[in-house]
């Protein structure tokens, strides 16, 4: 079983922090059709360290809470986040940043598409192309070259990698 100390705690907590802060800030672009979920860039972080798999999957499903389709979103997207976070994760030492980045390009485009399309009625494979165009912006482009930049400062990676095997 493995510990966590309270400085692990706080990391967790503040990255869940961070993305609803983020998702909040841009919440017009953050639901819908057409979305640039900015706060979606955090999920690379989950490429160095499986805490913010639960980080994010609970910062997910507290921005949820605000959205638009309903408690519908509040299930379906945390558990979009939940499968490409552990993807992320699990892919990580088989490939790099921006590959692993496509997974929740191609998770989230599915299962917002198919909310979208059954809770609003909006056209599934328009919003798969819109949902993921959006996604790939915030977490391919954004999100490989922002959290590629700061995994570089060695400050950063201690500060992200507490709690893990590698210090």
């Amino acid at each position: 079983m493995e510990l966590i100390n309270s400085r692990r705690m706080m990391n967790i907590g503040v990255m869940t922090a961070l993305y609803v802060l983020m998702t909040v800030l841009c919440a017009p672009l953050a639901f819908g059709q057409v979305q640039l979920r900015f706060s979606e860039l955090l999920m690379l972080l989950c490429f160095f360290n499986k805490d913010y798999i639960f980080s994010l999957t609970v910062g997910c499903f507290i921005s949820n809470t605000m959205s638009p389709l309903g408690f519908a979103d509040v299930g379906f997207g945390p558990t979009a986040t939940l499968v490409s976070a552990v993807l992320i994760y699990a892919f990580r030492e088989k490939t790099n940043l921006l590959v692993a980045s496509i997974f929740p390009v191609v998770i989230n485009g599915f299962v917002v598409a198919t909310e979208l399309h059954y809770i609003q009625g909006l056209p599934f494979w328009e919003s798969v192309v819109y949902v993921s165009l959006g996604e790939f912006i915030c977490v391919s482009v954004i999100g490989v070259f922002v959290i590629g930049m700061l995994s570089r400062k060695k400050g950063f990676m201690k500060v992200i990698m507490t709690g893990t095997d590698i210090q």
